[in-house]
């Protein structure tokens, strides 16, 4: 018998992805989630999941292919603002203008008020690892390809903890 053993996030990971893989398309969330049911794209659905509460609001940001636009303010192409859901992953749909190279940045604002805080979570697509002074990822660890169809992308969300930004299960 093989044994594996993964890390919190790498396990976190897979979970999303399992659980990508067996939720119904009509599961997808937000004024796109039309795109992603009938799998009709370009669109990305985002996978989010970890959550340390589950209170306040979830903004997915995505970027283009500019890697210059990449988390400056107001420079992304597409923004969805949701409700935290009561539990389970969510997956929250996100048209795209056409298949290319993009990039998933997603905040967590525990308490709903708009301002950023330290206990606000946030996470980026293909989960790079993150610290307090690192909290910007490069966009080529972050970018992805969209076809003509519905891309999966799983975010796990880290939080500070003491000195350390990880995911809750990290």
């Amino acid at each position: 018998m093989v044994m594996l053993k993964l890390t919190a996030k790498a396990a976190a990971a897979l979970g999303l992805a399992l659980a990508a893989q067996a939720a119904p398309a009509q599961a997808a969330l937000g004024p796109d989630a039309a795109a992603c049911r009938s799998g009709d794209g370009p669109a990305i659905l985002v996978n989010v999941d970890g959550f340390k509460a589950r209170t306040g609001n979830i903004r997915v940001n995505v970027y283009g292919s500019d890697p210059a636009k990449f988390l400056e303010r107001g420079q992304y192409i597409r923004q969805i603002n949701l409700p935290v859901t009561r539990r389970g992953a969510m997956p929250i749909c996100v048209s795209v203008p056409r298949a290319g190279r993009y990039a998933v940045a997603v905040r967590h604002d525990v308490d709903g008020n708009g301002r950023n805080s330290w206990n606000d979570g946030g996470g980026f697509s293909r989960n790079p690892n993150i610290s307090l002074t690192n909290l910007r990822p490069n966009y080529g660890n972050v970018a992805f390809n969209v076809g003509g169809g519905v891309q999966n992308v799983n975010v796990v969300l880290n939080y500070r903890f003491g000195l350390s930004v990880r995911p809750v299960n990290g």
